[in-house]
Formats: structure tokens, C-alpha cells, sequence
């Protein structure tokens, strides 16, 4: 059977903008992972009148009900009840939840109040979902052929409490095993990839095929169900052969974390080092290599070059490239700062001052306006210096995109350039 979802988060501060809806978007994604159709997202407020509204609207379009929020011991937590009268199931009070709620306060040597045992006030005959990282807990139940999950709202608390309890029991609603794999791909856009797989996406049932745009990058999830898990990787696996084939190499893993990971794994497997000259990416590079644990075997450091002293006296990058020349009919000679000479010559220079055996570096303009040679926001240069020589991309992102993204873009393409060099691959464009 196929279930439809709809995801019903109560808060105010929700509506307010004071906090980001997490919750909504790790529990999408969560879903679509076992394959489940979440249709609505809905946000209200505390509000018992609107609260009641949403539930009596989602009752109607959905058989899942997923809430999250509102299950605290404040007057405003008002989840439970609106969902208990809105199923004809009384509250009663459940003296296991009350014992692990006491234990809590005592675990991090603090007094309880006695609203706190509001808490442990559950819809009658639900299934109790322990909470082992806060103390609301969350509860299941079945009614009127809809299934209800309440979370609480803490992201700290839902994503735990997601995974290890909201999740056995979704799995239980469904005959068989869920199985998914991620294809992640870079240097393609989503419309673009889209485009190419929506007449097969729309003609699939079992297995699945569904595209996400990530920050610079895209993703394919491919779901399949079956009776065994072995039954439903024999579905898979021709659909992820299929779309590796499709896109070649710009499939850079498959269920695997980001670019970076990719890199600092190749080089641990063939005992290479890596160091990194960043000039607008202002350490981005750096840092996103140092998250991946293991991280120091590889990556042997950074050197933020962010001005021309520094790109001169540490990288020795010569000082003529550094200057924008152009001869007597205005056409440019040597580029300046922010070209393809000096992004070379920044990867050959850390390559050199570190003693690792592949260099990448990044220049470029992230904005808000224009530099002084006149080059456009998003104009960047990233290059790979290895033993075998040096290669530059140039990139234009486009002048709209806000700094950050801008950066994360040229760090992704600095990062391509390697995991296709360490691939045995050709740099691609």
C-alpha cells in the first residue's frame, strides 16, 4: 500500500521566524528514504482553534500524521490534546513515562516541577515512544485508518527520536523492506539531469528514481521495495548502473557523504598528500577537508593568500601577474590577480611551500560588486597542481548568487578537479 504524509509542525516561533522549520526538512528527507510520500508540510501556531483546523484538514488528505512540537509541559503545548479529541481518545496518564521524566531531572542534578509530569499524559492505548535524549515523550496510535506520530520539537530530541523510535515503527506499516541507495553527482544541474531521466522517473513504480539539488550539486535516490533485502538490491542495482552509466563522470559516489570525503579517501588509498591556496574561498577549502575524520593523513594544511603580499611572499606567485597589464590596444596581457596564471601559480606554490603532492588553489571575485580590474562577481579560477602538471578551470557562476554560495561553488570545483585527477579521469569543464 502507499501511504500519503503529511507533516504538521506546532509552534509559534515556527510562524514568527525565530527558529527554522529543521524538523520538516530532516523528516522529508528521512521519509523519502523509506520511501514513504510526504505531500503537505503544515506550520501552526499555538493556537488550540487553528491546531484543531490543521488536524481536521490533514485527517482528509493524508494516512500518516507526523507532528513534531508542542508536547512540553507548558500551557502552550497543546499537541496531544488537539489530536487525542480530534480521534475520540481520552488522555491518560502513564506512570512508566511519569518514572523516566523524574529520572531525568535527576540524571542532570535538576528539581522538577510538577507540569513537567503533564508530559506523561498519553492518547489511551498508543504505542509510547521513549524519549532517552529529553523528556516529553512521543507517542504512536491508529485511528480511523490514519496513523499518528508525535514528536517532540527540539531538533536535538526529533532527529533521535526520528531514527530510533518513529522509524521501527514506520517500517512495521509496511510488508517487506525499503532499500535506497544516493547517486551524487556534480557539475550538472537539477533541470538539466532532471530533464534527462523524467520520462523513465515517471514511467518507474518499484524501484523509485527521485532527483534533490543540493548546495552546487544534485542527488538520485533510488528506492525499491521487496520481500528481502536481497530481493530489493537486485532491484536496485541496474538503475544505479544505469544512471552511472548515464552521467558518467560526473557520478562522483554512490551513498557517500560529499566531494571532500571522496578526496581525503582517495589519497589515503593511494598515499598521497594535499594542500590547499585560497584566496576567495577564505579557508572554505580547508575547512570542509578538516571535518572528515582521518582527515590529517592526507591533507597536510592551508594557506589563506587573501591578499597579494601574502600570495607573493609565501606562494611566490610573481609579482608581474599580480598587476592587470594590457598593451597599447587595450588588450589584456596579463591577467592580474583574479586569472587563470595566478590560480596556477598559487597551486604550484603551495604544492611547493608545503611539500605535498597535489596543490589546489582558488581566485575570484565573491562579491557584492565588481573588483578593482573590473572582473564580474562570480568570475573565479580554481587550479590543480600535481606532478604530472597543472591545470586551471575557470568558472562564472553568475553575478546574483550570495557570497557564500559563491565560495561553496568554487571550493565544489576545486574539490572536482581533484577527485578526478585521483580517479584517473580527464578535468572536465
Amino acid at each position: 500500500m502507499s501511504h500519503t504524509v503529511e507533516i504538521l509542525s506546532v509552534g509559534t516561533e515556527l510562524l514568527l521566524g525565530n527558529i527554522a522549520n529543521t524538523d520538516a526538512q530532516m523528516l522529508s528527507q528521512g521519509l523519502s528514504e523509506l520511501g514513504l510520500n510526504v505531500f503537505w508540510h503544515t506550520v501552526v501556531g499555538d493556537n488550540p482553534q487553528r491546531a484543531r483546523e490543521a488536524v481536521a484538514l490533514a485527517k482528509e488528505r493524508a494516512d500518516i500524521i507526523i507532528t513534531t512540537g508542542g508536547l512540553g509541559p507548558t500551557c502552550d503545548d497543546l499537541t496531544k490534546n488537539v489530536l487525542a479529541d480530534a480521534f475520540g481518545k481520552k488522555l491518560v496518564f502513564d506512570e512508566g513515562s511519569a518514572d523516566r521524566i523524574r529520572t531525568y531531572f535527576q540524571r542532570i542534578g535538576r528539581s522538577m516541577t510538577d507540569n513537567n509530569l503533564q508530559q506523561a499524559m498519553l492518547p489511551e492505548g498508543c504505542t509510547i515512544l521513549e524519549n532517552d535524549w529529553g523528556t516529553a515523550p512521543g507517542c504512536a496510535f491508529e485511528a480511523e485508518g490514519v496513523h499518528v506520530i508525535m514528536l517532540p520539537g527540539p531538533p536535538s530530541e526529533c532527529r533521535p527520536m526520528f531514527q530510533y523510535r518513529a522509524k521501527p515503527y514506520l517500517l512495521s506499516l509496511s510488508e517487506g523492506v525499503i532499500a535506497s541507495h544516493t547517486i551524487k553527482l556534480f557539475g550538472i544541474g537539477e533541470s538539466t539531469m532532471e530533464a534527462q531521466l523524467r520520462e523513465q522517473m515517471n514511467a518507474m513504480s518499484n524501484p523509485t528514481l527521485a532527483p534533490y539539488a543540493k548546495e552546487g550539486e544534485c542527488e538520485l535516490r533510488v528506492t525499491a521495495k521487496a520481500a528481502t533485502d536481497e530481493e530489493a538490491q537486485a532491484l536496485l542495482q541496474p538503475t544505479v548502473e544505469q544512471v552511472k552509466k548515464l552521467f558518467g563522470a560526473k557520478v562522483y559516489g554512490v551513498d557517500v557523504p560529499s566531494l571532500e570525503y571522496v578526496i581525503i579517501q582517495a589519497l589515503k588509498d593511494r598515499g598521497l598528500t594535499l594542500g590547499t591556496a585560497e584566496s576567495c574561498t577564505g579557508g572554505l577549502m580547508a575547512k570542509r577537508l578538516t571535518d572528515i575524520p582521518g582527515a590529517s593523513q592526507a591533507f597536510k594544511g592551508g594557506i589563506v593568500s587573501y591578499t597579494n603580499e601574502v600570495k607573493h611572499n609565501v606562494l611566490r606567485v610573481p609579482e608581474y601577474q599580480l598587476e592587470r597589464l594590457a598593451d597599447k590596444d587595450g588588450n589584456v596581457v596579463v591577467g592580474g590577480v583574479v586569472s587563470a596564471e595566478v590560480a596556477a601559480a598559487m597551486a604550484e606554490g603551495v604544492r611547493h611551500v608545503l611539500g605535498c603532492d597535489i596543490g589546489l588553489s582558488s581566485t575570484g571575485v565573491a562579491g557584492p560588486d565588481k573588483d578593482e580590474d573590473g572582473n564580474e562577481v562570480g568570475t573565479m579560477f580554481v587550479a590543480i597542481a600535481t606532478p604530472e602538471g597543472t591545470h586551471v578551470r575557470a568558472l562564472h557562476l553568475g553575478t546574483r548568487p550570495m557570497r557564500d554560495r559563491l565560495r561553496t561553488q568554487t571550493a565544489s570545483h576545486a574539490f572536482d578537479l581533484a577527485r578526478r585527477y585521483l580517479s584517473g579521469l580527464d578535468y572536465g569543464t
